[in-house]
């Protein structure tokens, strides 16, 4: 199991130095132009990070209502479970086999 975390930081480090090296080799200022507004002078890398950040938090931002709507659906299947299981519902018991099927 060690080596698995070993494995792990090393590949860390790897991307760590490679996202160092884009960085340190894309420090050029380049102009961003919205539509009738003056130009933005920024770094390129600085602007790839904003844009990528932009991106994940849209990308969570899609994914939330799923997410909430799904720990919903748990919470209900959960109390589900505890009524049936406060209520003593009998269940097929594990030594008796399943119910033939097209009998």
């Amino acid at each position: 199991m060690n080596a698995i975390r070993y494995l792990s930081w090393l590949l860390r480090a790897v991307l760590f130095l490679l996202l160092l090296l884009f960085a340190l080799k894309n420090t050029e200022v380049v102009p961003l132009r919205f539509f009738f507004a003056e130009p933005w002078q920024l770094p390129l890398v600085l602007l790839l990070l904003i844009f990528f950040a932009f991106g994940a938090v849209m990308g969570v931002l899609a994914c939330t209502s799923r997410m909430m709507r799904e720990r919903r659906d748990i919470l209900a299947l959960r109390k589900e479970v505890r009524r049936l299981s406060d209520a003593n519902v009998p269940g097929p018991s594990a030594s008796e086999p399943p119910p033939a099927m097209g009998g």
